[in-house]
């Protein structure tokens, strides 16, 4: 790569003189710009040495690549005659020196109910399977389990395993939240405990209870105390749960050391209970069944017309990041189902992923540009099975007139939802097989709507990409023919390409294998920046996958990247924009040139100090030199030790 042309290209594309502020971490350039109507976004995507380019928290962010993003970044700060900016610096002009209260929230939000999807999503699609036995009219006018008795009881156990989050929803959002909040996650606990033991009224039956006079009260010192449970309920344990932290951490600061351990925790727990029956928990109440019966009230009064209205601007919503709100909204839906029917967010939220979907599919078919055509296919995919970031960032917005087009396939869409009276009875997968999660009555209307978004998405922007876009251009190699390029692959097959060879590497951390596709950043998710894996971790330390020379160690400490003996460039990149944490968190005693052992240790993380500052802990580990062999397979899933086999890489030969 010549890296003063490549910064030369990058200043021209952004306009002159139109770099406010620039710095980078281990993968790309981070720029905030005077006028972002300048940039010449056509003559970025059309550079081979780019990546990929997207916007982001008031940054416009230039994919470069592990190592090469140095020397760009370099050259780029000479041509642009610029100074250095810290990333301090960038990220308050970035936001104009303001913090978002709003998206604050949305965060903070985030973070406590996506670790818990797992057991709600679980729960949610065991309450559809209970639905199946149970539901008449779905097969005939006798339900399943009344055909066939045998089944009564494996139907029984099934609710009991259905219900049981939703029951205790209580301690899974005590202990999440608490955690986020900076407390022990497993006091958090024990206070959703105390607010669903059986010797209180049943939270499903409190309104009923204080209506009717027979709620049981506590006499404390002669203010009466409602004996009333939360069974189902988010707001009231997330209030308490923050109460909580701030008690802990209030407590651990005054008390010495050696009664800490034992006094913090219980008074910490005694005075937050307090609170919570006294004052927190009714309050909190009434406002989450404020919520509810407002979210309600708006289905039922704008019907159709409001999904429509709702199903348009889902997608926009997903940019801003303030869908990040729903799942806590659709568990108080879900959690009082006998009452909401079950959530309409669900559905609406599965028509425009599938709509993304199949307008960047419609992008895969008709352009001709290689690069557009693969990144827009692998998208599309991704996008119709839940995951729509790669298609929406990648692809449709890049284009625009994808994204207007899978915004209008969406609103009718759920249109018809509206119509139909499709409502979500479970969480999961907003997507094609999102039917699973649909009441059974209503799966055959959800499936045709899902139809009806898809074949509109795609015919539109179809038609109107195939009048707008420049089809005449393709790849240089796109011009060779199929026969020369067959002569130029096998006139010497034993030339490996690039020097590479198959590789075995092996996993950085312990933790949790998931795929890249999952992880929460588009960059990585899309794999523009090449094919890997990401882990949970659940251990700290930091392990050379291979052996080979370090080419990359950032001062933030957060991202290693390493030339393999065998020829492989591997990147390693601990959390989602820790970059920003300087070094917070992190440790390592390598520098850059070092040849390290495979199984070496590099470093080390706190993933508490990572989570504490609002960041994912997930580590990434990237082949960034993908294009050099035939194929990069993930040879693991579920749990990984350090050390055990992660990834295969098998050569490829020109």
């Amino acid at each position: 790569m010549d890296y003063k042309k490549v910064a030369e290209e990058i200043n021209l594309a952004l306009g002159e003189n139109n770099i406010q502020a620039l710095a980078h971490c281990a993968t790309r350039l981070r720029i905030v710009l005077k006028d972002p109507s300048k940039v010449d976004q056509e003559a970025l995507d059309n550079n081979d040495d780019i990546k990929g380019t997207f916007k982001a928290n008031g940054q416009f962010q230039i994919i470069i690549g592990p190592g090469d993003v140095n020397n760009v970044y370099d050259e780029l700060l000479k041509v642009a005659n610029i100074s250095a900016a810290t990333k301090e610096e960038l990220k308050e002009l970035s936001e104009g020196g303001k913090k978002n209260p709003l998206m604050d929230l949305v965060k903070v939000l985030s973070d406590i109910f996506v670790p818990m999807l797992p057991a709600l999503v679980a729960g949610g699609l065991l309450m559809a399977l209970n639905n199946v036995l149970t539901a008449e009219d779905l097969f005939g006018p006798q339900s399943i389990i009344e055909r066939f008795p045998v089944l009564a009881d494996f139907a029984s156990i099934v609710n009991l395993l259905a219900t049981a989050p939703f029951a205790f929803l209580p301690i899974l959002v005590g202990f999440s939240a608490t955690k986020r909040f900076g407390g022990n996650a497993y006091l958090g606990a024990a206070m959703g405990m105390a607010m669903v033991m059986p010797s209180l009224v049943n939270g499903y039956g409190v309104a009923e209870a204080i209506s009717s006079g027979t709620m049981p009260y506590w006499d404390v010192f002669g203010l009466q105390v409602a004996q009333a449970g939360y069974q189902g309920s988010v707001l009231p344990i997330v209030a308490v749960a923050w109460i909580l932290a701030k008690l802990e951490k209030f407590f651990h600061k005054k008390i010495p050391a050696a009664f800490d351990f034992t006094f913090t925790p219980m008074l910490a727990i005694i005075i937050t209970g307090f609170l919570t029956f006294i004052l927190v928990g009714p309050v909190m109440r009434t406002v989450s069944d404020a919520l509810t019966n407002g979210l309600i009230w708006l289905y039922t009064t704008t019907g159709a017309l409001g999904l429509s209205v709702f199903g348009f601007f889902y997608s926009p919503i997903v940019i801003t990041g303030l869908h990040q709100t729903f799942p806590a909204i659709e568990t108080t839906l879900l959690a009082d189902i006998a009452k909401t029917g079950g959530s309409f967010i669900f559905p609406v939220a599965s028509m425009a992923n599938m709509a993304q979907g199949a307008a960047a599919l419609a992008i895969a078919v008709i352009s001709k540009n290689k690069k557009q055509k693969s990144l827009a296919g692998s998208a599309s995919l991704s996008a119709l099975l839940g995951i729509t970031e790669p298609a929406i960032f990648g692809v449709n917005l890049k284009l625009k007139f994808p994204f207007i087009c899978a915004m209008i396939a969406a609103a009718i869409g759920s249109l018809m939802l509206g119509f139909f009276k499709v409502l979500a009875v479970a969480l999961g997968a907003a997507s094609v097989i999102g039917f699973i999660s649909i009441a059974p009555k209503s799966i055959p209307e959800f499936i045709l709507s899902g139809l009806v978004t898809i074949v509109v998405a795609f015919v539109l922007t179809y038609i109107y990409g195939k009048k707008t876009m420049d089809l005449s251009v393709a790849d240089t190699d796109e011009k060779v023919s199929e026969a020369e390029a067959s002569v130029a692959i096998n006139e010497d097959p034993q030339v490996e390409a690039d020097g590479v060879s198959d590789e075995l590497i092996a996993a950085p951390v312990s933790g949790s294998v998931i795929p890249l596709k999952d992880v929460k950043d588009p960059v990585f998710a899309s794999e523009m920046m090449g094919k890997g894996a990401a882990i949970k971790p659940e251990a700290h330390e930091v392990y050379a996958p291979v052996s080979g020379e370090l080419t990359i160690v950032y001062d933030s400490k957060h991202a290693y990247g390493i030339k393999s003996d065998g020829g492989s460039e591997i990147l390693i990149h601990i959390g989602i924009d820790t970059v920003k944490m300087d070094g917070l968190g992190f440790s390592t005693n390598k520098k850059v040139g070092e040849h390290v052992v495979k199984g070496e240790l590099l470093g080390s993380f706190d993933s508490q100090v990572i989570k504490e500052a609002g960041y994912d802990d997930t580590v990434m580990m990237i082949v960034t030199n993908t294009g050099s062999y035939a194929g990069v397979e993930t040879l693991a899933s579920g749990n990984i030790a350090a050390g055990e086999k992660l990834l295969s890489l098998e050569k490829t030969y020109q």
